[in-house]
Order: structure tokens, then sequence, then C-alpha cells
């Protein structure tokens, strides 16, 4: 339900299961299932000129995420916007000029019944929902965007859809984290780019992968990566440059033959990729498509959103 009563004025806040709080004391306790078995899922929004962006789409990748676990936290579509507005609104009033806001919103299963201290319902009839904001480090991914960002290829790989469907956002990520310190261990500063169990490209913890070759952008298909909302933008921008999209399957070594290479997130939008497990992408720089499409993405949300992570002052712009 949305709170009948107003949220705390002085300070950020969160919706947790029902409440305004204090975003400094949004914390789930620790029989929460979301804690003891990572039985969440999620969606992350950002702002451009602290206005959510392409917040339905999100809300509804979120509720078939639910019910593709069998969560119900009985919020309607209308209802999940109007929390989600009103904890931006809220929060926006506390950034400086220029600052942007990611909004987080989750739903656990709940208490654990056998860790929970009392009567607890059965798992997952009684989920935790939560929405909080933070300030985008927008800076920390400056350098990537003007120098590329390098891949290795982790031995770790992505979860079969005999575990649980890509469509799902589960907060469930293991997996991720054992892929991201590997490709760390390998290069300083690297990220991960993980393959499906038959050694097809799927995608980077949190980031959709996308090459550019012959005057088309590839993409792995849906049936093995999540849907992105940034890469379906990323579609729809590319076509207005004549750069059809295509979804299927893609085999590591066609990354090689990419003239560039990208990813995209929610937080960032897009950033190139320069390496690949140590051998240069096109030319081993950001190339002018990138630019392009940036600008282009930019012209979408009427902000400079590269100029965002890198200050026009900047020798390197």
């Amino acid at each position: 339900m949305v709170p009948a009563s107003p949220p705390p004025e002085n300070t950020p806040i969160a919706y947790l299961s029902g409440r305004w709080v204090p975003q400094e004391q949004a914390a789930l306790p620790v029989w929460d299932a979301g804690v003891v078995l990572g039985a969440a899922v999620a969606e992350q929004v950002r702002t451009f000129a602290q206005q959510p962006f392409r917040l339905e789409e999100h809300l509804r990748r979120l509720q078939h995420s639910l019910e593709l676990v069998g969560l119900d936290p009985e919020l309607s579509l209308a209802q999940w916007q109007e929390i989600c507005h009103q904890v931006v609104q809220h929060n926006v009033r506390f950034l400086a000029p220029g600052e942007e806001l990611g909004l987080v919103v989750f739903v656990t299963a709940g208490p654990y019944p056998t860790l929970f201290p009392g009567e607890a319902p059965p798992l997952g009839r009684q989920p935790t929902v939560c929405a909080h904001t933070y300030v985008l480090p927008l800076r920390r991914w400056g350098q990537l965007a003007l120098r590329g960002v390098s891949l290795r290829i982790a031995p770790v790989r992505q979860v079969p859809p005999e575990c649980w469907s890509p469509q799902i956002k589960a907060r469930s990520r293991l997996h991720f984290f054992l892929a991201a310190q590997w490709a760390a261990a390998q290069e300083p500063g690297a990220q991960a780019l993980l393959l499906t169990t038959d050694g097809q490209v799927a995608e980077c913890p949190t980031a959709n992968v996308v090459m550019l070759q012959s005057g088309r952008l590839l993409a792995p298909p849906e049936e093995v990566v999540l849907p992105g909302i940034s890469l379906r933008v990323l579609g729809e921008l590319a076509r207005e440059l004549g750069l059809p999209l295509e979804q299927r399957p893609l085999r590591p070594e066609e990354l090689a033959q990419a003239e560039e290479l990208y990813i995209t997130s929610t937080p960032y939008c897009m950033l190139p990729v320069v390496r690949v497990d140590g051998r240069a992408v096109g030319g081993g720089t950001p190339g002018p498509m990138y630019r392009r499409l940036m600008q282009a993405w930019s012209e979408l949300v009427g902000v400079d959103v590269l100029g965002q992570m890198v200050p026009e002052e900047s020798p390197e712009r």
C-alpha cells in the first residue's frame, strides 16, 4: 500500500513495506529471505534532469519478474509509480545541481520461517518491498567513457535457464560476484564477460553486450540474457541512425571482428569496450559510432549524458 502519512521532511526517504522511513533506517532483518536465500527481484531506474527515465518499462519488467517467481506484493502499476515518484521527488531536493539519482526497487520473499523470531507466514506470503535512492556516481564512469572498458571472458558461466529464467532480474548474483572477482584478478579494472554453458556470449554483470559489425548492431538473444531497458533504448536510437539491432547467438570469437563493442546498463547508459582478453577491439579506442549514439541519447533525454560523466573542461574530452 502507499502510506497515508507524509514522509519525514528533513532527510532522504525510502519506502519499506508500507512505511516511509529515513533512508538511513531502511534495512532488512537478518531473517529476511532476501538475506538468507537471496530470494529477491529488483529493478534499477535512473533520472535525467532529476526525472525518472522509462519508469513504467522498468516497473512492468519488475511485475513480470514477480509473476515468474510467484511473489505478489499486492501493488498495482499505478501504486508502484506513485511510490517511486514520491521517493524521487522527495529525495531530489537533497541533490546538488547537476547530480542525478539512481532508484532501486526490490521485493524479497519476506520472513524466513525457521529464523523468524515468532509466527511467520509461509515463505513468500508476506513479501518485503523497498524503494530507495542513491546519488549516481557519474564521474566514476568518466574515464571508462573516454578510454574504454576492458573485458575478460570468465570461466564462471551464466546461470542456465533450467535454473531460473533470464527474464527474471534476480538479486541472486553470486555468479556475477565470482566472475567479477576473477576478472579483476586477471587485469585490474577489467570487467567480466560471462558465457552460457554452451559457450555463447551472454552478458556482463549488470550489463548487456552489443557489437557493431557491417552496419548493424548484434546482441545475444533474450533466451540467454535479461531484456535490458538500456539495450532497448539503444536499439531505438540506432534505428534512427540506420543501424538495425539484431539479437542472435554470438560466439566469443565474433567479438574480435567487431568494429566497435559496447556494454549497456541503466546507470551509465552505454560504455565502449576497447579490449577483450587483452586483444584490441577495432582500433583499441572508443569509436566514432559510440560518440554518435551517446549524442543521440543526450538528445533523447535533454541532458548531455557524456558531459555528466566527463566535465567539459577535461583535457581528454
